[in-house]
């Protein structure tokens, strides 16, 4: 085993405070480890730190500027669809309205599903449950082609299983959670109007579904490898793995116009769908559907039902307290018209002059990531020509969007109807715009994020960067605060974005955004043996109760890696004091989770835990040493052949 295994990460658990941590030792605990022997995680949160901080601040003005409006205490905004927000979030705080109605809103929706008396039943109503506000037991799809991204075309894949993940299943803590699942879902569809008796039977073969289920779906792991979805199937091939289920019918009736191919995204599915969809099988699909519909819709239900749906969450999260019923309100209201409300709070807490410095910030960036290509000395010229190519294209998307996408002009909300009426309605506008995308050309100005989120991100099929307004803010960025801490913040942000576009899946893709290969052979075996050490320096790597899977992070810890070294070069080149760059960075990844929580990020997530994130990827700098003076017997000590270095 490689030395740096027994040192990565840097000397003792990132999990648990030191306040006498030296950075030479443990850069996240030297500067973190004040805060987490004080912090305390909120009552309704998963975890605490930087990023719950900076959300919660989102959330807080938000909830303010939406309390206000709705009382009439400010005025409506000037943003197309934003009145129906608001509109959504009256019928959503009317919580006397909720607890009145009880069930009563579900009942026909219900009723759907227990008319299903055989699988031709099924079968015959399969479109208008696919239009509806139900999970079926497949899952399509409209997205980008990823050979030709101008164009939209129909994917396929497997439903989602009830446990986070498919390696779930194999903890000894699977049980306890689907015994928990199992006394919830018998709960509500009591609460439903359905009998003891009745409602277990439903449970019980829904349980026993979720297991056949559990063995053919995909893992986190495996969907973190982006181009693997690319499976395309000519439509006949697709059409024969179904013998009982008439998929050809009904694609004719869901879809606005013939498709020639089809993109299965999970072959395994596919391959076993006959297996799990055929008239055997029927009563433990329609006990399936009504589990994940009842636990689904219980949310835009009455109080009693939003806290008898709470456990599972609970056992899964670790929170111990269900959010506040404004809270609720203005969360679905929120993702509802996500896009037009962070249209709004861009507008009014992102400033111009702020926008003007962070577009400095990236240019500058993508200067010093078009030097490193150059500078390169593992890849041929060729391969650094076309990577310099696709730098140079990429699109930026910084704050929120000048237009709002068509689909909010679309959805309309009934201050008549309940709250679930509205949402189910909403829900089958949503399928319907999504299938209509068949026929119309790939929209690239549509943003995958809203401008009041936390967070940013790459799009391979765009080749686009997003940094919503919301990111845009200390500790990440404030345009006073140090050039150094900035770079330390958004500056790492900025490069792991950009370096998404060459991680272990953008590197499969070009310029405009298709499955390509640009590369040689030679320089693409020397890539996949660096990434090969990033799985391993990450492998196993002890995180509270919970090890990481290397080759689930991979993708984000090689943009880590690299974003990181690019902004320490961006920074050297701006003559700022990288001491205070390094610990900003360290800063920003501050986080204390509850067990439950890590356990369940660890296995779907394909980010590494936020404290993982920093010592590795500074262990890599040059640089980190000279500026802290770390020697070979500190605990960040890494020998120079094992620091990490792609791109």
């Amino acid at each position: 085993m490689r030395r740096y295994l027994a040192v990565r990460g840097g000397a003792g658990d990132v999990a648990e405070p030191d306040l006498n941590a030296k950075p030479q030792d443990n850069l996240y605990l030297a500067v973190n480890s004040e805060w987490l022997s004080k912090a305390e995680i909120p009552a309704d949160q998963t975890s605490a730190g930087v990023n719950t901080e900076l959300d919660i601040k989102i959330e807080k003005r938000m909830m303010k500027d939406f309390a206000d409006i709705a009382s009439g205490k400010e005025k409506m905004p000037d943003i197309r669809d934003f009145d129906k927000a608001i509109a959504l979030y009256k019928i959503a705080k009317n919580f006397d309205k909720r607890d009145a109605e009880k069930a009563n809103p579900i009942q026909n929706d219900l009723q759907k599903i227990l008319d299903l008396t055989n699988f031709d039943k099924f079968k015959d109503n399969a479109t208008e449950l696919f239009m509806g506000p139900y999970a079926l037991p497949f899952v399509f799809d409209i997205d980008a082609d990823m050979k030709n991204t101008d164009v939209n075309v129909l994917h396929f894949g497997g439903p989602s299983t009830f446990l986070p993940d498919t390696t779930t299943y194999k903890t000894p803590e699977a049980k306890k959670l689907l015994d928990i699942l199992e006394k919830q879902s018998i709960n509500l569809l009591e609460m439903a109007g359905i009998g003891k008796e009745e409602a277990r039977v439903y449970v019980q073969n829904a349980l026993a579904f979720d297991q056949k289920l559990s063995k053919v779906v995909k893992s986190t792991e495996e969907w973190s490898d982006y181009a693997a979805i690319y499976n395309p199937v000519s439509l006949t091939e697709f059409l024969a793995k179904f013998k009982s289920f008439d998929m050809a019918d009904f694609l004719k009736t869901i879809l606005p116009e013939k498709v020639e191919r089809v993109i299965v995204m999970e072959p395994r599915f596919l391959d076993h769908a006959d297996e799990l969809i055929n008239p055997a099988n029927f009563d433990e699909i329609k006990g399936w559907m009504l589990v994940k519909y009842i636990n689904s819709v219980a949310k835009y239900l009455s109080q009693d039902f939003r806290a008898a749906a709470f456990p599972f969450n609970q056992a899964i999260s670790g929170t111990p307290e269900l959010p506040s019923q404004i809270k609720q309100a203005y969360r679905l209201a929120n993702g509802a018209f996500d896009e037009v409300v962070g249209i709004f709070y861009g507008k009014k807490y992102f400033g111009e002059e702020a926008k003007h410095d962070v577009e400095d910030m990236i240019h500058n960036m993508l200067k010093v990531y078009e030097q490193r290509i150059n500078d390169n000395n593992w890849l041929s010229e060729d391969t650094k020509k076309k990577a310099i190519i696709k730098l140079r294209a990429l699109v930026l998307k910084i704050g929120y969007p000048e237009k709002i996408e068509k689909i909010y002009d679309l959805l309309q909300i009934d201050p008549e109807r309940s709250l679930y009426e509205n949402e189910a309605q909403m829900a089958t506008v949503r399928t319907k715009y999504m299938l209509d995308k068949l026929t119309q050309p790939v929209d690239r100005s549509v943003w995958l994020m809203p401008g009041n989120l936390n967070n940013a991100c790459y799009d391979p099929q765009r080749n686009d960067l997003t940094f919503p307004a919301g990111i845009l803010q200390a500790p990440f960025y404030d345009i006073h605060q140090s050039r150094g801490a900035n770079y330390g913040g958004i500056g790492a942000t900025i490069g792991h974005e950009v370096s998404h576009a060459f991680d272990n899946s953008g590197a499969k893709f070009d310029e405009h955004g298709n499955m390509n290969n640009w590369w040689t052979d030679e320089d693409f075996a020397e890539f996949n043996k660096r990434v090969g050490q990033m799985v391993d320096i990450f492998d196993g790597l002890q995180y509270g109760p919970a090890k990481i899977n290397g080759k689930q992070v991979v993708g984000e810890n090689i943009a880590d890696l690299a974003g990181l070294a690019c902004a320490v070069q961006a920074g050297k080149n701006d003559n700022v004091d990288l001491k205070d760059l390094f610990e900003n960075y360290a800063r920003s990844w501050m986080q204390k989770q509850r067990p439950e929580a890590i356990k369940t990020e660890v296995q779907v997530d394909v980010h590494a835990p936020q404290p993982t994130r920093v010592n590795i990827p500074v262990q890599c700098q040059d640089d980190f040493y000279t500026a802290f003076d770390v020697k070979p017997d500190d605990g960040m000590w890494l020998d120079p052949e094992d620091r990490i270095t792609i791109w």
